[in-house]
Order: structure tokens, then C-alpha cells, then sequence
């Protein structure tokens, strides 16, 4: 199965992996010029916790310019699902100020590619009050709704794509 490569782009960011130095800042507290003010969020800090060197699949920094405006990545290497499709779930978000541009779209749209790429379904769970990660999810192919899991998030996953071949 191909894997992810170390930086994926986008028309507008770049998604590179987190290498160890940027995590080491995360957990330590350090703050890189790089980083947008509102950046480290909770969010990214519980993904270095989830960080694993030399994962393909692991948390990405979501640039624009020379900004980090947030992550994404999945939780973990894929692994066969109970239908035998390969599988992870992926997890993003951006500051405040980053929101509502289309950014969150744009990065997951690019992990997507690199997913089907590898013939990996994605999952997600979202709070079912976030109307904005909802909307990002149905517009990036997240329809089938597979419950609530035990925080009470909806889990989604994205069907793979019918040209998407196993095998």
C-alpha cells in the first residue's frame, strides 16, 4: 500500500508531518515563530500526543504562507476494518482566525487523495453541534453515519471512491 508522502499541498497549503523537533516544542510548551498566535489549540497537543516517528499517517501542520494555522492527520496507521478495507480515522482543525475560508476542506481534501491513493477509508467523529466540521465532512464525501461513539460524537466515514481499486 503506498503511503502518505512526508508533504502534501493543496492550491493555497502545505501539509508537511510533524518531524520531531516540532513536537518536542508542543509537549515542552515552545512556542516557533511559525505558529500562528492561537496555535498550539488542545487539539494539536493531544495529536503530538498521538505522534509516532516515521508515521506517514500521523499529524501534519496545515501552513498557509509561512503560518501554521492548525493539524491534521489520523490517529494511527490504517488497520483492516470488520469489511477488510483498510482504515484509520483522521482528525483537523484550525485557530479561530482560520475558519470559514474553506481551509479545512482543502487540507482534508489533500489527506483524502493521499487515502484513496493507498486504498484507506477515512473515518471522523465530530461533535453534533459542530453545524461547520458537519458541513466540512458532507462536502468532503462523509456519508455514511456509523452512530455515536462513547463521547457522544457522530463517527462518519467516507465510502471509498468506486475507481479506487484494493488490491
Amino acid at each position: 500500500m503506498p503511503e502518505p508522502a512526508p508533504v502534501l499541498t493543496t492550491e493555497r497549503l502545505v501539509l508537511p508531518l510533524w518531524s520531531s523537533d516540532v513536537v518536542a516544542d508542543l509537549r515542552a510548551g515552545r512556542r516557533r515563530p511559525e505558529w500562528h498566535r492561537d496555535f498550539p489549540r488542545t487539539d494539536d497537543l493531544d495529536a503530538a500526543t498521538l505522534w509516532v516517528d516515521g508515521d506517514p499517517w500521523g499529524p501534519r501542520s496545515i501552513v498557509r504562507g509561512t503560518t501554521v494555522l492548525g493539524s491534521i492527520g489520523c490517529f494511527g496507521p490504517p488497520e483492516p476494518a470488520t469489511d477488510g478495507v483498510p482504515e484509520t480515522e483522521v482528525g483537523y482543525g484550525l485557530v479561530a482566525e482560520a475558519r470559514g475560508w474553506g481551509f479545512a476542506t482543502e487540507a482534508l481534501s489533500a489527506v483524502l487523495a493521499a487515502a484513496d491513493a493507498a486504498a484507506v477509508r477515512l473515518r471522523a467523529s465530530v461533535e453534533p453541534g459542530n453545524a461547520a466540521g458537519l458541513r466540512v465532512l458532507a462536502k468532503s464525501g462523509f456519508t455514511s453515519l456509523r452512530g455515536a461513539d462513547e463521547e457522544g460524537r457522530l463517527v462518519m466515514a467516507r465510502p471509498l471512491p468506486p475507481e479506487v481499486s484494493r488490491g
